[in-house]
């Protein structure tokens, strides 16, 4: 009789411990070594908790194989819905594919997937922001500006979208793009570009740069070569390049919130997990911030 009172207690605090448990959301992320994903992951966080649920973030670090390892990791979990910053958009596609086989919903967040079936999308206007950064460099310099583009990932669609309005600006206005090379996001490797491209194309005025991170790392290598006739721009709004921004270093940054695309994810999640209709699409606005 003692032993079936300490079962029944005992499967009495199992019940109530499950039915206060939170709901579990993914949020898995490109990569935590970005000042811009962990803002986005820190306005995840902050509205998970306001809204009650137990945010789950996985880093990818910037290996789509880590990242599909990561899904698959969410999904034996049991995870309610997972929201995916991708590595690579082209890449991405066999995580999405795993999630959709198992019937757990998938919002993207700033890079989309070319393949699977995605319930939202939320991201900046990439195409209006690469766009805006070319109309700026004409409105200081003039239609007869000479520049460098510095890539992200190749593959990303941040990277193949913000290239795209910085095109448009181009064809518009006529400016002359002496090259366009990737550095793939990461301050190092803009530097250490931007570095070879300074020797290659000494009659550069103007460098934009698809994220900030890139951008400082080119007005690094600017600044060792003693150059301070080339304006740099960058994109993202990190609270680094605003700084520069600020401090008349680079000229101007296109500026995303990427903490309220980590925000809006998670509002979204919840909406989802109850069943209500979303918008397949959500933009999220852009501003230039220049001194």
């Amino acid at each position: 009789m003692r032993l079936n009172k300490y079962i029944a207690i005992l499967i009495s605090f199992l019940f109530v411990f499950h039915a206060s448990a939170k709901e579990n959301i993914a949020l898995v992320i490109s990569t935590l070594n970005n000042p811009f994903f962990v803002t986005l992951k820190e306005g995840a966080v902050k509205k998970a908790n306001e809204l009650g649920y137990d945010l789950v973030v996985l880093d990818s670090q910037n290996n789509p194989a880590k990242e599909l390892a990561n899904v698959e990791d969410t999904i034996v979990k049991g995870t309610k819905i997972i929201l995916i910053n991708p590595t690579d958009s082209e890449a991405v596609g066999n995580a999405v594919l795993a999630a959709n086989k198992a019937n757990i919903p998938v919002i993207t967040l700033d890079r989309g997937s070319v393949k699977g079936e995605v319930v939202s999308h939320i991201a900046s206007d990439n195409v209006a922001g690469g766009k805006m950064a070319g109309d700026f460099i004409v409105s200081q310099l003039g239609k007869q500006a000479k520049v460098i583009q510095l890539q992200g990932i190749v593959g990303t669609s941040a990277s193949r979208e913000r290239g795209e309005g910085f095109n448009q600006s181009q064809q518009e206005n006529n400016f002359t793009i002496l090259t366009a090379q990737p550095a793939d996001f990461d301050r190092a490797k803009g530097m250490n570009v931007m570095q070879n491209l300074l020797t290659a194309y000494p009659a550069v005025q103007a460098v934009f740069a698809e994220n900030d991170e890139m951008a400082l790392g080119a007005m690094r290598a600017i600044q060792t070569a003693g150059r301070t006739d080339i304006m740099v721009v960058g994109f993202d709004g990190t609270d680094d390049g605003i700084k520069s921004v600020e401090r008349g270093k680079l000229a101007a940054t296109v500026a995303q919130q990427p903490e309220k695309i980590g925000a809006i994810g998670i509002e979204i999640a919840d909406k989802v997990i109850k069943g209500e209709k979303v918008s397949p699409s959500i933009p999220v606005e852009l501003k230039l911030i220049s001194k």
